[in-house]
């Protein structure tokens, strides 16, 4: 007889690289995937970065910098800021300083 046979065929079966490209996936399943728009025209559609890690520079000790591009143009625009900013100051500094 053979003793522990499962353990032995299970510890196999996780290191076959045969077994592992024809099973499928147990994981976590991905969202539904959406297109991104290409944009047709200046100042429709952006990307925000948040540059951390910065050392503290300026009036205000500014220590992060928020980075927007537009999608069109691929024109970046640089923003000092804070990490911890809360959410209201980013959108009023989109609004005021970008829309």
């Amino acid at each position: 007889m053979w003793p522990m046979w499962q353990k032995d065929v299970a510890e196999y079966c996780k290191t076959c690289g045969r077994c592992q490209k024809e099973n499928k996936s147990t994981g976590k399943r991905l969202g539904n995937m959406i297109k991104i728009h290409n944009p047709t025209d200046l100042r429709k559609f952006f990307d925000m970065y948040w540059v951390t890690g910065l050392p503290p520079g300026g009036d205000k000790s500014y220590d992060a910098c928020l980075v927007i591009v537009d999608r069109f143009s691929k024109n970046p625009m640089f923003f000092p800021c804070q990490k911890d900013d809360p959410a209201m100051d980013t959108a009023l500094l989109i609004q005021n300083r970008v829309g």
